[in-house]
């Protein structure tokens, strides 16, 4: 099973215009003029040094259509790495967009949604030469007035970004008012509890001004997690996680974890997303499988969650068969990968359950069922059945 995963969490401004570019390191708008356009597009694009996601949605303004292609140039270095709710493929700087199928009737004045995720290395600057099944959507001209702020102030909690689609859990914590974790994330010490904590940090953050630390301290009893009020058992058939997750200290060799799904197929117990042996590892509390197998070669087809950055991490959970893909930022990790098909050094141990997994519930923190102390934030997380990206 292999899922290609698009950012959902960005915060672009939008416009509508007939032709819309927006940056997240500022704005430009260029609004087309004259009857030969046939469509509007409203660019939102979020970038990072390296990387970025864009969303566009594409407004027929021309007689209805039963399906749809959308094509554009990007005139840097931009190439496209992953999408979502369309089909892109790219040749040089010429990108083509195609519809899924099933959101491919466009009626006049009708839109469509999808987004995509790239690298760019020297620059990368938004494109202007959209065009609907081969009809532009215009030329440039000049910005339009600038809309007033509005006159009442923005709601005390805000809204889930839009970018969530469906997406059950979609926190970035700016809604917690206080330190301790509270509305649709609580404290919570499964088994026991000791010197660990969480709480709500507002010094580190991913985006925005607030995160989730975990203080997790060494020592089964000492473990901490925060879970989500969500209820995950109807998430399917593939559940897609992503989160973002900063922590200080490297993966111990002795077994720790910071995220727990409990399982419905195992009686509520977990499956487990941690490390061993200085590696990120799947594990499952029912029988205590590891994926991959802890051999040194398992091990080596793993990776290290670096230490002092935020790092993207993403799975996806197959809850018809015992198969899941696990990446970090854009990086399939292969150790990490179950598919079905026994893979020597990998997923010996994890075949060995046939029953499909059920999460029903999301954890983060810290257990250390041996040595191992370390202090966490989490950001910008996301629950749901369809690809969530970095």
């Amino acid at each position: 099973m292999s899922v290609s995963l698009p950012r959902l969490l960005a915060r672009p401004w939008t416009a509508v215009l007939t032709a819309a570019v927006v940056l997240a390191s500022g704005f430009t708008a260029m609004s087309a003029s004259g009857a030969e356009s046939g469509c509007r597009v409203d660019y939102s694009v979020n970038k990072w040094t390296g990387g970025y996601t864009a969303q566009i949605k594409v407004t027929n303004l021309g007689p209805s259509v039963s399906n749809w292609r959308l094509t554009w140039t990007y005139t840097g270095d931009q190439k496209v790495t992953s999408a979502w709710n369309a089909t892109v493929t790219q040749t040089g700087g010429s990108v083509v967009a195609t519809d899924a199928g099933w959101n491919g009737a466009l009626a006049t004045e009708g839109s469509a949604e999808f987004g995509v995720q790239g690298t760019w290395r020297s620059s990368d600057p938004a494109p202007t030469d959209f065009a609907l099944n081969g009809v532009s959507c215009g030329g440039t001209g000049t910005p339009p007035p600038t809309t007033p702020p509005p006159t009442t102030p923005p709601p005390t909690t805000p809204p889930p970004s839009p970018e969530c689609g469906t997406a059950v859990i979609c926190s970035d914590f700016e809604n917690q008012t206080g330190t301790t974790p509270s509305g649709d994330w609580r404290f919570t010490a499964p088994d026991c509890q000791g010197t660990g904590k969480a709480s709500v940090d507002t010094t580190v953050a991913h985006s925005g001004g607030k995160s989730l630390r975990v203080d997790g301290g060494v020592g089964y009893c000492n473990h901490a997690f925060v879970a989500s009020t969500a209820d995950l058992s109807s998430v399917g058939p593939v559940l897609h996680v992503r989160m973002w997750v900063r922590h200080t200290t490297a993966l111990p060799a002795a077994h720790v974890t910071f995220v727990t799904l409990p399982d419905s197929s195992q009686n509520g117990r977990t499956l487990r997303v941690g490390g061993q042996n200085g590696a990120l590892q799947w594990n499952r509390e029912v029988d205590d499988a590891t994926l991959p197998a802890q051999s040194p070669a398992g091990v080596a087809l793993s990776r290290p969650l670096p230490t002092g950055t935020w790092q993207c991490l993403r799975f996806a959970i197959d809850t018809t068969a015992p198969k899941l893909d696990t990446w970090l930022g854009d990086e399939q990790i292969p150790g990490l990968h179950a598919d079905g098909v026994p893979t020597h050094d990998i997923d010996q141990q994890w075949l060995a359950r046939t029953t499909p997994p059920r999460p029903t519930a999301l954890r983060l923190g810290w257990e250390s069922y041996g040595t191992g102390a370390d202090t966490l934030w989490f950001d910008d997380v996301a629950v749901g059945s369809s690809p969530i990206g970095c």
